[in-house]
């Protein structure tokens, strides 16, 4: 895809105001980070508050007498008890409970909310259109913006009075600028913080009046990246794939206890019987020792030599000062403590296994 046929955020010209490098992503022209730098910007999110535009992302209305019932169908999670408000993480699988994405739904009253990744956008819509009865709409005239940080709710609370009282994985609407917005306390960096969906008209000026707090500064695509992976959060397409199950993604507890002892979700059958026997390959942490990251593609070797798998994802966690990482080990003599190798520039370097998340999350459950 040229440069000419990327899509544009609706606040494309705020990028371009801050000076962001911006990079081709998911077929949208996207702010890589600005002036400050991916780790001032990391930093930034982790003591303060982040803004962050993921308008490439998917969001979707699904409406319909049995939605809840129908959308189960698609999902391994329990759809059917969310309340007014409540929103869940959720996986699309296939036939063999492979992932084919994940997703957050919100019971937004009259409807299901749904955001899905942006890579993932299109073949998300036809699944569901495939599958689905119900009315399904793409909401293309919406902007999505993130907000995340410790001082998120303080910013968030002057424009959007009422929004502190939201807790983690609930929602509500709200008035900022003018504009009816829908805001979820949600996000993916494992700090508190907030996802506003609003008219793309008014994406802007509402950025632009959030940035206006001393405390807030627009962040980019490599700190989300470096943010995401302290947090022990997947990306889809490399941490999570049509290969890899919950149970191997360790993302298990997103099969709802009804639906274990139910079933009627894709790749049911094989799914239950991980759970209940166990699998050979399985998503961990790793500690490279030393200041070397280990990149996605990493392979991994036990102290005898022979190779127990490979790194997914991997980087610098500005948070933790020393480089992390997550990766499939495929050993059943391996597990959490275990001492291994990475090999990293044709150099076996020590490292141990660890468990998710690097950083305790900061996450407002009460």
């Amino acid at each position: 895809m040229t440069e000419a046929q990327l899509k544009l955020s609706p606040i494309n010209d705020l990028h371009l105001k801050y000076e962001a490098r911006m990079v081709p992503f998911s077929g949208y022209s996207m702010p890589l980070q600005y002036k400050l730098g991916v780790k001032q910007e990391h930093i930034h999110t982790r003591t303060k508050a982040g803004l962050f535009d993921v308008s490439h992302m998917g969001q979707i209305c699904l409406k319909g007498d049995e939605v809840k019932d129908e959308l189960e169908n698609l999902v391994p999670s329990d759809i059917k008890s969310l309340n007014e408000g409540e929103m869940r993480y959720t996986l699309f699988l296939n036939k063999e409970g492979g992932i084919l994405d994940d997703l957050i739904v919100t019971n937004a009253g009259d409807h299901l909310f749904v955001v899905v990744n942006a890579a993932c956008r299109h073949k998300d819509i036809k699944f569901l259109r495939d599958n689905l009865r119900c009315d399904i709409e793409e909401l293309e005239d919406r902007a999505l913006m993130a907000l995340q940080g410790p001082v998120s709710e303080t910013v968030l609370e002057m424009l959007a009075p009422g929004v502190a009282d939201l807790k983690f994985m609930s929602s509500g609407e709200f008035s900022i600028c003018g504009a009816e917005c829908f805001i979820t306390r949600s996000g993916y960096t494992g700090e508190d913080g907030f996802e506003i969906s609003m008219p793309s008209m008014m994406a802007e000026e509402i950025a632009e009046t959030i940035l206006s707090h001393e405390d807030t500064e627009l962040i980019g695509l490599g700190a989300r990246d470096s943010l995401r992976l302290e947090a022990g959060l997947c990306l889809y397409g490399q941490d999570i794939n049509e290969m890899t199950t919950p149970v191997e993604a360790n993302l298990g507890w997103t099969v709802g206890k009804r639906r274990r002892k139910e079933g009627g979700f894709p790749g049911c059958e094989n799914i239950i019987r991980q759970l209940k026997d166990g699998v050979s390959t399985r998503r961990y942490g790793v500690r490279p020792d030393g200041r070397a990251p280990a990149r996605a593609g990493t392979e991994i070797f036990d102290l005898e030599g022979n190779k127990v798998g490979d790194i997914s994802s991997g980087g610098f966690g500005p948070t933790v000062g020393a480089p992390i990482a997550m990766a499939y080990i495929d050993s059943p003599s391996i597990e959490t403590g275990s001492k291994v190798s990475v090999l990293v520039r044709d150099s076996l370097l020590p490292a141990t296994i660890t468990n998710l998340p690097f950083i305790t999350p900061n996450y407002k459950r009460t």
